[in-house]
């Protein structure tokens, strides 16, 4: 439970900064700001597939590939991709956000600043999945805390100064760059430049195609959902900032889990306990956010609700799937989880591109359940299939 702790620490900074940030721009600067941060979701997902397989897959590979120098050379790699993909984004800032259903004159500057953001905390994320699988949990936590208080620092104190957007942009993205340099620097060993992008694929393959129709889904569905007017926008802002944090940190359970089914230290019941602990948390501070931020914003409660609840039953179930996917992927099929995932989240991207303002939660939902059982009965087809094979072993050695 403590190391499931310190990855969580890590993962609530870097969500919990940027939506602090948000709300606080929006008071100093324009109150239009906060809508930058669903303006930008997608963008998120962008990121885990980035570091699902230049940093969880590539780190997976020191292990079952013997490939001592994977991690360092998936952070070089995981840069460049990086560099490449959001450069492009910002170079079409425009067309983006008018894809998305939003004014380019309120939102440019900040959505440029938003994109620069994700870069950076993708490479710090690189660096951060290397030293989890090193098992350096305190050096990761020392860094996620110095990296994000820079960060809040530079942009919030700046924009007190100034009050213009464009000043603040500028110097706080130069001060981050400048901090991922450093934080390259300090904690990369050796490049070889050798890298199986196969099995980078292959040992997180179920992440990967999740956060790759994370990113369609949403994407597609909240620029579907915009077009229903202000008080959704409002209320899909409000439902995205009270529970991203915690969707954030509901990763720290598949982190803490892979490492120990590579390490051959896993053990499910304990896993399942610590991680029912940790939703229970996360359920807790939902509730408690949404009555801190509600008089803030005002959004509709009947709306809000709607989408609050679906949240809070999609948490009760998570500790039931996520642990038994991990395990499944590395130890029974690879192909065989990710066939399943595509099909929930194939499902969860046809529900979203309803024309209703609540498609997104509703694709969610019915991913949800649609997971849930086929996980329930492929760990038990798991267990039978050990079963039968030890009593066979144990009649042969008699």
């Amino acid at each position: 439970m403590k190391r499931l702790l310190r990855v969580s620490f890590d993962i609530l900074v870097i969500s919990i900064v940027p939506i602090i940030s948000w709300f606080l721009l929006g008071i100093i600067l324009d109150n239009n700001l906060i809508n930058i941060f669903t303006l930008t979701y997608p963008l998120q997902c962008l990121m885990a597939i980035i570091v699902s397989i230049f940093g969880v897959g590539a780190n997976i590979c020191i292990y079952r590939d013997k490939n001592k120098h994977a991690g360092d050379n998936g952070i070089f790699y995981g840069v460049i991709f990086s560099f490449l993909a959001y450069g492009f984004i910002v170079i079409n800032v425009d067309k983006y956000i008018n894809f998305m259903n939003m004014d380019i004159n309120i939102y440019k500057t900040f959505c440029i600043y938003s994109m620069f953001q994700i870069f950076f905390h993708t490479v710090l994320q690189l660096v951060l999945t290397k030293l989890y699988y090193k098992e350096k949990n305190k050096e990761a936590n020392k860094i996620t805390i110095l990296f994000n208080s820079i960060n809040f620092i530079t942009l919030i104190s700046i924009a007190l100064i100034t009050r213009s957007q464009f000043i603040t942009v500028f110097i706080t993205i130069i001060v981050m760059f400048f901090m991922d340099i450093i934080i390259i620097i300090k904690n990369i060993e050796k490049i070889d430049f050798k890298i199986n992008l196969k099995n980078c694929f292959k040992y997180n393959s179920v992440s990967f195609s999740i956060n790759f129709m994370f990113f369609i889904i949403y994407l597609f569905g909240f620029s579907n959902s915009f077009q229903f007017g202000e008080k959704y926008i409002i209320a899909i802002t409000f439902a995205t900032l009270v529970t991203d944090m915690q969707w954030d940190l509901t990763d720290s359970v598949k982190t803490v889990a892979k490492v120990d089914i590579v390490k051959k230290k896993f053990n499910y019941s304990e896993h399942l306990k610590n991680a029912i602990k940790l939703y229970s948390l996360i359920i807790l501070s939902v509730l408690l956010m949404s009555l801190i931020a509600y008089p803030f914003y005002k959004p509709d409660l009947k709306i809000v609700s709607i989408f609050i609840s679906l949240h809070i039953l999609d948490f009760m179930l998570g500790p039931f799937i996520e642990i038994k996917i991990c395990f499944l992927q590395l130890e029974d099929s690879a192909f065989k989880m990710t066939s399943n995932m595509i099909i929930a989240y194939i499902i969860r991207t046809l529900v979203s591109l309803t024309p209703t303002p609540f498609c997104t939660i509703m694709g969610q939902m019915c991913s949800t359940l649609y997971e849930f059982i086929c996980t329930k009965i492929n760990y038990k087809k798991y267990e039978s299939k050990n079963t039968i094979l030890k009593k066979v072993s144990e009649e042969v050695n008699v």
